[in-house]
């Protein structure tokens, strides 16, 4: 079993003498947790005045007159360590303890203790050595906690960024660099310490240093990991060099060039507002179509099923009610629904280029997928497609707006019934299913024309479409894309020219169990 997962060894000192204090100021609980797993919990001495009595109260250990109360199993000690050499003390104990207490007589762990003490001053004596090496040393340089605790600074740093080493020490990084109580630890954070972390090498940036004064530095920022033999980050070295001076030169290169430009684009600043005058009339001109191609799919929707009604009332013209009926208190309550959507889809028609706020709720993918072929029905059987659907019982619920999604639904419906129309019909396979983890799946297949490669790229651009004039304006997929893209899930495409395309849909549970990142687009087209 790996030592992470044992419980530590418990330790009582008998014996609270100067000797005890010598060992409790040189094994700290750190020390000990780290390098043997354990840990000192007791002192026992029957003077309560003892040196190491004092200290072992003062850093909260259980300290006893008599060292045979510490045999209750309430103390849950495990080791007694003998620092009195009476070999009477020792018979004692091996005569009365429990059986499962061991017991470290004086004279072995006295042979470890100078063992250990002779470590510590060679220790004593590197740490002397670096010292003066990195005080030598004329870069900015740091050591650093996994807790981003502040364990040592150069002189260096401590001269430029005007502190004293009492400020620093023990300080964490951001409180130092940032005069802030906040972490800086984070996904979006940009810190380079998350890199580190992540990529489990050293790192370089360029940052920004505040000094007490306020005054910024800017900073080349090298962070290497040091490891421990587990396979731990146990300190990050963090060199850093200050090029405050040659940045404030380059922005006054900069500030000098970008004064020449102005002066010598002046004259060009009437033709450019003209430009800008045309280019927004062209974006209202493609907004324009968007809001028609938009809004056309809920009106093809309101059609389809005013198509069925019409032809259910000629196929039972001698039955007023039964079936009849009930289709149109089926239909006219998915018209009112997609009427009242129509006013609402404006708002969503930038989703793939902008941010917007989605109403968000706990949704049935399966719901809102047989809702939307239900809207789609009479169009489907236009295009003579037929429809297979494999939808998984056990799909969980997801966080989502409905209306984008079904938003994107029905995008995937129509142009897969437009990419069989040439071809007079096909099938159109619909499957959701649930692989664990955090996300579901939804797939639209279809066995229509497919894709041809040297469409594939531009497949998710706005306005970009294959289709015939006047068959669309090539918003569809761009707007599933940004639909997906605000849930921070995925869209990946697998197409054959002639053998139809799978568009497959993954949507994590809640839009905040996805990581951060933009979303990405996978293709494989053949």
């Amino acid at each position: 079993m790996a030592q992470d997962h044992l419980s530590p060894v418990n330790i009582a000192l008998i014996g609270g003498g100067l000797y005890c204090k010598e060992v409790l100021e040189m094994t700290t609980v750190s020390f000990l947790q780290d390098q043997v797993h354990s840990r000192i919990v007791a002192v026992a001495d029957p003077d309560g005045k003892a040196p190491g009595m004092v200290l072992a109260g003062r850093r909260g250990l259980s300290t006893v007159a008599d060292y045979r109360e510490l045999y209750r199993p309430d103390y849950q000690v495990h080791l007694f360590i003998l620092l009195n050499p009476d070999p009477d003390l020792l018979r004692q104990i091996l005569d009365t303890k429990p059986e499962h207490l061991r017991v470290l007589a004086h004279q072995p762990f006295e042979l470890f203790w100078k063992a250990f003490k002779s470590r510590e001053r060679l220790l004593q004596q590197r740490t002397r050595e670096i010292k003066t090496i990195l005080n030598g040393i004329q870069d900015l340089i740091l050591v650093i906690t996994p807790d981003q605790e502040i364990v040592d600074a150069n002189e260096a740093f401590l001269r430029q960024m005007g502190y004293e080493k009492n400020e620093v020490v023990g300080k964490k990084c951001f409180e130092v660099y940032h005069q802030t109580n906040q972490s800086c630890y984070g996904a979006q954070s940009g810190c380079p310490l998350n890199t580190v972390i992540r990529n489990r090498k050293a790192a370089q940036t360029v940052r920004t240093r505040t000094g007490p004064d306020g005054k910024t530095h800017y900073m080349e920022v090298s962070i290497h990991p040091l490891w421990e033999k587990s396979g731990k980050i146990s300190r990050f070295l963090e060199i850093s060099h200050d090029f405050t001076e040659r940045k404030l030169q380059e922005e006054e290169n900069r500030r000098r060039l970008e004064q020449m430009v102005d002066e010598r684009t002046r004259e060009l600043q009437e033709t450019h507002a003209k430009l800008l005058h045309k280019d927004k009339m062209a974006s209202l001109g493609k907004l324009s179509t968007s809001v028609v191609h938009e809004i056309n799919n809920p009106i093809a929707g309101i059609l389809n099923l005013i198509l069925l009604m019409k032809r259910i009332l000629s196929e039972e013209s001698g039955d007023s009610g039964g079936r009849g009926q009930e289709s149109f208190d089926r239909y006219l309550t998915l018209m009112e629904a997609e009427t009242r959507r129509i006013s609402r889809i404006v708002a969503n028609l930038l989703t793939f280029s902008r941010q917007s706020k989605m109403e968000a709720g706990v949704l049935d993918i399966n719901g809102l997928i047989e809702k939307t072929l239900t809207i789609n029905e009479n169009l489907l059987k236009i295009h003579h497609v037929q429809v297979r659907t494999d939808l998984d019982p056990a799909l969980p619920p997801v966080v989502g707006s409905a209306d984008q999604l079904q938003q994107v639904f029905m995008n995937m419906v129509s142009n897969a019934a437009e990419a069989m129309e040439n071809q007079g019909g096909g099938v159109l396979t619909v499957k959701t299913w649930f692989g664990g983890g955090d996300s579901v799946h939804v797939a639209f297949a279809d066995t229509g024309v497919g894709i041809a490669p040297e469409h594939s790229d531009k497949l998710f651009e706005p306005f970009y479409t294959t289709k015939k004039k006047g068959k669309g304006v090539g918003l569809g997929l761009s707007v599933v894309y940004g639909i997906i893209k605000a849930h921070n899930g995925n869209v990946t495409v697998d197409s054959e020219p002639g053998n139809g395309a799978r568009f497959t849909i993954q949507l994590p549970l809640s839009p905040e169990s996805k990581r951060d990142e933009a979303t990405e687009i996978s293709w494989s087209v053949s």
